[in-house]
């Protein structure tokens, strides 16, 4: 009988061709579902309707959020975050930032946020609140609230207002990660200045206040 060595010397070939169709199909196949977890679990992106955030963020900004950001903590004060209430009239995307944290006091008046009777120095520039809508009465926040500002103090619908009022922690989306139009990240507009950092906590007042942590 004779030995067809043509054929014998295919079959390496046969299979490695196997072996890498397979291996491009597993690789395809992880791709595929990567990009599926990090849309649907991960990143997402949204754009900033109005000027409630203006000077941080600006209207049709557009928006990349961490999803995935308070899987592992919880939110902090001053992360600028992205909400979704049900139940509510609404039910589109809202960014705002975190001013109270749950189990606080919250109040406003003249024209300064306080905390537990302290004020709140803030990372950002703002101007004095002239409206302090549901706040200037002092709000306590349930163990799974937090009261939330638009950085346009004087032109923003925030938890001051009946219709918004405090966030949920089960309607939080994510994180405010990043400006996709001029890759500035959000998050680096929470950090206090300098000045600010000094480990101060009083005011020209007398006062206690609250800074960033």
């Amino acid at each position: 009988m004779e030995f067809d060595f043509e054929k014998a010397s295919k079959k390496p070939l046969v299979k490695k061709i196997i072996w890498s169709s397979i291996i491009w199909i597993i690789e395809i196949a992880f791709v595929v579902t990567l990009a599926y977890l990090i849309v649907n679990y991960a990143l997402e992106k949204t754009t900033m309707l109005g000027v409630s955030m203006e000077i941080t963020l600006k209207d049709q900004d557009k928006i990349i959020i961490n999803k995935f950001a308070y899987k592992l903590s919880k939110p902090k004060r001053f992360d600028v975050i992205v909400f979704k209430q049900t139940g509510k009239e609404h039910s589109y995307y809202n960014i705002k930032r975190i001013i109270g944290l749950p189990g606080e006091n919250i109040q406003i008046r003249n024209g300064n946020i306080y905390i537990n009777g302290k004020t709140v120095t803030e990372p950002i520039v703002t101007e004095a609140v002239k409206n302090s809508g549901l706040a200037a009465e002092e709000i306590q926040l349930d163990e799974n609230e937090y009261f939330v500002l638009g950085d346009n103090r004087n032109n923003s619908e925030d938890s001051r207002f009946a219709n918004i009022g405090n966030i949920l922690f089960d309607d939080i989306v994510g994180k405010a990660w990043m400006r996709i139009n001029d890759f500035d990240f959000i998050t680096n507009l929470n950090k206090i200045d300098d000045d600010n950092s000094s480990g101060d906590n009083s005011t020209e007042n007398g006062e206690e206040s609250i800074q960033s942590e």
